[in-house]
């Protein structure tokens, strides 16, 4: 069976830049094989739950200001109409047509370079309070569970740990304090199976400084939903603020 992950995206230059958790996602996605991939990212918000049903989803460059090198990144992956389909009738989710926007492609493109396994991507309902995304990541297990009790369908949160970009620092800078403060809180709490202190992280401290706005730890709490116990599979830090921390909820 496999685990659901948070992923820690960081930049979309991570796409691009060799650092330890670049190397990371490579490595990681060497020992997976999942069937499928459902992934939901900080990047796509939305009142109601959305499910994109693409054939062929196109790759979103949902960001500017970056190298020309980066718009150029393609990655084909097919969608899972079928699939997608599914999960929007049971989780009564709206079927759009949508492509993969940088908080998708980019840690699959590290994870699957070949692009040959098929995504679905899910939105995240910005109406929706924490327990409820948790509770999507439960339903997701369920519905993605074979009759066999085998899963092979891989769950993906994609967000970041920590995600001040107003505080961004040189690529190799150390993490302040304050941002090592509320990524040992999530880490003590997530290996502690605290879940009810994480549904209240905003009341932890420096969750406000390090999440200004609360999509990026968010999809944390669908992963959790959608397995078992935490495990931090890698730990590091890009400019500074941004904790690339991947958990995998076993």
């Amino acid at each position: 069976m496999l685990p659901s992950l948070f992923i820690s995206h960081g930049s979309p230059m991570l796409a691009l830049t060799r650092t330890p958790a670049h190397d990371f996602l490579r490595e990681l996605g060497g020992s997976l094989n999942p069937d499928a991939v459902v992934v939901v990212s900080a990047h796509w918000s939305s009142r109601r739950l959305m499910v994109s049903v693409s054939e062929r989803p196109e790759t979103l460059h949902d960001f500017g200001g970056f190298p020309r090198a980066l718009f150029e990144c393609r990655y084909p992956a097919p969608g899972a109409p079928e699939l997608a389909r599914r999960l929007a009738r049971e989780l009564d989710a709206v079927p759009v047509e949508r492509g993969l926007d940088h908080g998708a492609w980019v840690p699959l493109s590290l994870m699957f370079p070949e692009a040959d396994v098929p995504v679905v991507s899910l939105s995240l309902p910005t109406t929706w309070s924490n327990a409820e995304l948790v509770a999507l990541g439960e339903k997701l297990k369920a519905l993605l569970r074979k009759p066999e009790g085998k899963e092979n369908v891989l769950v993906i949160g994609s967000g970041s740990l920590t995600h001040d970009l107003r505080s961004l620092l040189p690529l190799d800078a150390p993490m302040p304090s304050w941002v090592g403060e509320f990524a040992d809180w999530t880490h003590d709490r997530l290996a502690a199976g605290e879940r009810e202190a994480l549904l209240d992280w905003p009341a932890a401290p420096q969750a406000l400084a390090n999440h200004p706005t609360p999509e990026h730890f968010q999809p944390l709490l669908v992963a959790m939903g959608a397995g078992g116990p935490a495990e931090r599979l890698h730990h590091s830090v890009e400019h500074g603020v941004l904790a690339m921390d991947l958990y995998a909820f076993a």
